[in-house]
């Protein structure tokens, strides 16, 4: 905990002047929702566009490498998929980065110079690089030799790479301030090593992590959309493949989020050890210490009626070593009230609890349901039941979901800071921004997102039951032999 700086910036009353109506759901609790809500709907699309960018770049190598026309028909096909995600992802990512001068003016005062440095990076190179050369690879079909144009996708996914890493890095300060010193005379903090915040501990182990479980959705995704045309006896060839592809992606996806997950663990430990606390509901230091997949009792963790425990294993997730003391939410609430003065330092712990084990839940089930597609698929095999293709259809959106609820634990543990051990949440928001103004705002975003979702799901509904346009992709295809 060295180094940590005491919070700046006052306290202020919360809609001291508001109505009656609007005492419980004050401006501070309907900012937070609505940047919750935001982020979530957002987050829908970054992983798919991650992840399917990467996937259908290794399909246009393939087709490039093999001259095969099935690989020239998936990069077609789940490119088109690829792009109407695109376009939603940024559409929605335009509007949650205006929260932060609307709702959250004083957070934006007080931390936008450290804050907003990998963001302007996001926008201004990564972001335009990517636009650039996604424009070159939907335009250049038929214009670009076959080498260049696939230059043009691996080029989209770097950027697409890029934007992820300079997002995280942003976030990465919110959990681990690097980089900044406080100026007294502006009370504001000042950026003063770039590097450090590119480098953060926290966005070094969030990026592989983000990656590796985009992956994981992508590749559910791919193996869905197969599944319902292969269960239809539909473009056999060119679904079979793209069934392996996804369900290996899922895969190897699944074990490199496991693994890049157990170093973000260590990081969390080294520098927010009050949410590993919490994600094990943690109250008394222990040493060894033991995980536990269910637990039922009282949230103050008084009373414990029933749990069923793994020995050692937080101590391993902690330290890597079996006896490993991992500090208890008592004790580092004693610690923050020396550092910062009296208050309640504990995140919701019945949140982080059970978020941290339905996160890995459901992963590790998306992971199993893709071990057993590729065995009971192997060689080919398409005389399966009728189940066993809705279950790969019905279960592509498990590992996004699994995505958000892990980072409603990551912001969620967080509280009650905003940027850990510098900014309360309830310190960020803005000042003259009234409950009713949020809550209107509120309600306004909710019902233009559910007509966007309705809007997104009919459309990329439709390119899928489409399926590959195959006389168009042959003709397609012909003419690329000739000119190459």
């Amino acid at each position: 905990m060295e180094g940590l700086e005491k919070p700046s910036g006052k306290k202020k009353t919360v809609l001291a002047n508001a109505p009656v109506i609007l005492t419980e759901l004050d401006a501070l609790s309907l900012a937070r929702w609505q940047f919750g809500l935001t982020t979530i709907y957002h987050f829908l699309f970054v992983p798919l566009t991650i992840g399917l960018v990467l996937m259908v770049a290794g399909m246009q190598t393939a087709w490039y490498r093999t001259g095969k026309e099935k690989y020239l028909k998936q990069t077609k096909f789940f490119g088109k998929i690829f792009l109407i995600n695109f376009a939603m992802g940024v559409v929605t990512g335009i509007v949650q980065e205006f929260q932060f001068g609307m709702n959250w003016s004083d957070y934006s005062r007080f931390v936008g110079d450290i804050f907003g440095a990998p963001l302007a990076m996001e926008g201004l190179l990564a972001f335009f690089f990517e636009a650039t050369f996604i424009g070159l690879w939907i335009f250049g079909w038929d214009k670009l030799s076959k080498g260049v144009h696939l230059l043009t996708i691996w080029m989209t996914a770097f950027g697409v790479i890029a934007s992820a890493y300079f997002i995280l890095a942003a976030n990465a300060f919110m959990q681990n301030p690097v980089g900044f010193e406080i100026n007294e005379a502006k009370g504001r903090a000042e950026l003063v090593d770039i590097g450090a915040v590119l480098t953060n501990i926290v966005a070094v182990n969030q990026f592989p992590h983000t990656i590796t479980s985009a992956l994981m959705f992508a590749g559910a995704v791919v193996a869905g959309v197969s599944a319902y045309h292969l269960k239809r006896r539909q473009f056999v060839e060119t679904m079979q493949s793209s069934l392996k592809i996804g369900l290996w992606t899922l895969v190897i996806g699944g074990i490199g989020t496991g693994i890049s997950g157990d170093g973000l663990g260590l990081a969390m430990v080294q520098t927010q050890p009050m949410k590993m606390a919490a994600a094990e509901a943690l109250y008394e230091t222990s040493a060894p210490a033991a995980f536990s997949l269910f637990t039922l009792g009282t949230p103050d963790g008084k009373s414990e009626l029933f749990s069923v425990k793994i020995p050692y294993l937080l101590s391993f997730l902690s330290t890597h070593t079996l006896d490993g003391e991992v500090e208890g939410l008592n004790d580092l609430q004693a610690q923050y009230e020396t550092l910062w003065g009296p208050g309640d330092y504990m995140p919701t712990i019945w949140i982080t609890y059970w978020a941290f084990r339905w996160m890995i839940g459901l992963g590790a089930l998306s992971w199993l349901i893709a071990v057993v597609g590729l065995w009971i698929t192997r060689r080919n095999n398409l005389k399966v039941p009728a189940w066993a293709w809705n279950v790969a259809i019905w279960s592509a959106p498990i590992p996004v979901l699994a995505s958000s609820i892990g980072w409603m634990f990551t912001e969620m543990g967080r509280q009650p800071w905003i940027v850990f051990s510098l900014m309360k949440t309830q310190d960020a928001v803005s000042p003259g921004v009234t409950g009713l103004e949020v809550l209107v705002s509120l309600i306004g975003f909710t019902a233009v997102y559910g007509a966007l979702a309705v809007v997104e799901f009919k459309i990329l509904l439709a390119a899928i039951k489409q399926g590959p346009e195959e006389q168009l992709i042959a003709a397609d295809s012909n003419k690329l032999a000739v000119a190459y």
